[in-house]
């Protein structure tokens, strides 16, 4: 029987240890997949990536029909500030994955970014997975 300190990750279908930052990435990972739409075998957690020769892990990509990145998604534990450290995180894992959204959490507040011709622009809604593959239209979800 698993005790409170683990929590189920559907995307990894194993339990991980429920810290802070854990408990909001699975709040998200719900968030993308039963409010955006995101099928789960569309989502990666803890994907792992180097970039400038050192290792990182994003804490949830979402990915296109094609399978490639679509989406980074930054989680940090709610006491965390969403600051221009956190957006530069997501934004270094940018230059490997080349993604078209990039969110941010604590899971009090959210923030979503499209990239556009002239660079990032801060979304009003969250965009469901149809849409983010170019197939459908904008939530109602605020951000």
């Amino acid at each position: 029987m698993l005790s409170s300190e683990y929590i189920w990750d559907p995307l990894r279908r194993k339990s991980v240890r429920n810290t802070p930052e854990e408990a909001v990435r699975q709040w998200f990972i719900s968030v993308l997949h039963e409010g955006l739409h995101v099928p789960e075998h569309m989502m990666g957690s803890e994907v792992a990536l180097t970039h400038a020769g050192k290792d990182y892990r994003a804490d949830i990509v979402v990915y296109d029909r094609q399978a490639q990145p679509l989406m980074i998604v930054e989680c940090k534990r709610p006491e965390v500030p969403l600051d221009q450290a956190v957006v530069d995180q997501a934004l270094r894992y940018n230059k490997e994955l080349n993604v078209k959204y990039i969110a941010i959490t604590n899971g009090n507040k959210t923030f979503i970014f499209e990239r556009t011709a002239g660079g990032w622009q801060f979304m009003q809604n969250a965009p469901l997975w149809e849409e983010m593959t170019g197939r459908g239209r904008e939530s109602e979800l605020k951000v």
